[in-house]
């Protein structure tokens, strides 16, 4: 069985969003160990279902593109045990792609919500950072200000008036579901639907805060301070955890997505980790050699032109590149050397390059440059 994330799922590593949802829904009906008795089959869902969980995620996918399964050590996403354990995460997908909406079991991951009969988690909120090319290369902390769901300071996020407290809901008696028993040529079929009285909370509140009028968060303007990492590229998405709208009464916090920009470089061009710059030299440089200052996004340095040197030779300049996000080193600058032929010469800058020629053996057009003209003419 295939081990790659992509290979997995059967997309190419260019799939979009929807192509790796579309893919897993198929799969997840196909491996499914209540649908198939292939005793192989578990085993594959589990795969299946991993590789998507990473994958759908921004950051995630990111750091797997990049370091491969290593990269995702240490970041907090789901594990097999978090998706198969009983736990309610990732599974959303799961249930929709057999039921065409939420878990049917209740509570889990049905409309975000959390922990079952608990307030839902906050929605995400996403922005655009743009930078300069010198803060993406080398990392930058912006401050930036957003108008976000906050925690209600006066009810501390309950939505109750102050003194008071939430009650259980009447009608699910706490658990924020409702369950029906119907019958049907299968037997008994249980279905559970959020309850409509606390809208899946699972708590009533009799005497609403009077700031956020019971829903425990109010819309406030808020300057987060976001840390750019260097080496961050043009369409990285960074993820903040924990700096989306709060939930409400109390739910989770939702992530803060930014989506970096970069402004193009007026000199350089990024491949990757490495920098390129296309260099224009004198005739009389490449042909005789030259130390020329160059200035690099770490400051000048000495460029050693050698005697003879051709349009479309690489200098390499080590480490002076872009920095890996992993922290492991840089890439190089590669400087490459165009040579420009001279024009608009006076006389005297004429008659030197003719007896460069001459000296050279070399063929050049006449001095008459109205015959040469003619001459050219004659064999279009």
């Amino acid at each position: 069985m295939a081990t790659d994330f992509y290979e997995l799922l059967g997309v190419p590593r260019t799939a979009s969003d929807d192509d790796i949802k579309r893919a897993y829904r198929k799969l997840a009906r196909e491996l499914h160990p209540d649908t198939n008795p292939d005793p192989t089959a578990e085993e594959r869902f589990k795969a299946v279902t991993l590789a998507y969980e990473t994958l759908r995620d921004p950051e995630r996918r990111r750091r797997y593109d990049t370091f491969g399964p290593e990269g995702l050590r240490g970041t907090g996403g789901p594990s097999a045990e978090d998706i198969f354990g009983g736990g309610a995460g990732g599974l959303g997908d799961l249930f929709d792609a057999f039921f065409g909406g939420g878990s049917p079991f209740g509570g889990g991951a049905a409309g975000g919500r959390g922990a079952r009969g608990g307030p839902p988690r906050g929605h995400d909120v996403e922005m655009r950072l743009h930078l300069s090319f010198e803060d993406a290369v080398f990392g930058t902390q912006r401050d930036i200000t957003v108008m976000l769901p906050v925690a209600c300071a006066t009810c501390s996020g309950t939505g109750a008036r102050p003194g008071t407290t939430p009650a259980r809901c009447s009608q699910c008696q706490g658990t924020g579901e409702v369950r029906r028993v119907r019958q049907s040529i299968l037997g008994q079929m249980v279905t559970a639907s959020p309850c409509t009285r606390c809208g899946g909370l699972g708590e009533e509140i009799a005497s609403p805060c009077g700031d956020c009028r019971g829903e425990g968060r109010r819309h406030e303007e808020r300057t987060l301070s976001v840390e750019v990492p260097s080496g961050v590229d043009d369409g990285t998405t960074l993820r903040v955890t924990g700096r989306g709208a709060a939930g409400a009464r109390g739910g989770p916090t939702g992530d803060l997505y930014v989506h970096i920009t970069v402004q193009a470089s007026e000199r350089f061009q990024r491949q990757g980790y490495d920098l390129v710059h296309e260099l224009h030299v004198a005739v009389t440089q490449a042909a005789l050699g030259a130390h020329l200052p160059f200035e690099t996004l770490d400051g000048t340095e000495d460029l050693v032109i050698p005697p003879g040197t051709q349009t479309g030779r690489v200098f390499r300049l080590r480490g002076r590149g872009v920095p890996h996000v992993d922290g492991r080193g840089r890439g190089d600058l590669l400087v490459r050397v165009v040579v420009d032929t001279p024009t608009g010469l006076s006389k005297a800058e004429d008659d030197l390059l003719r007896q460069l020629a001459a000296s050279r053996g070399e063929d050049v057009a006449p001095v008459d440059v109205g015959l040469f003209s003619k001459i050219r003419s004659a064999f279009k």
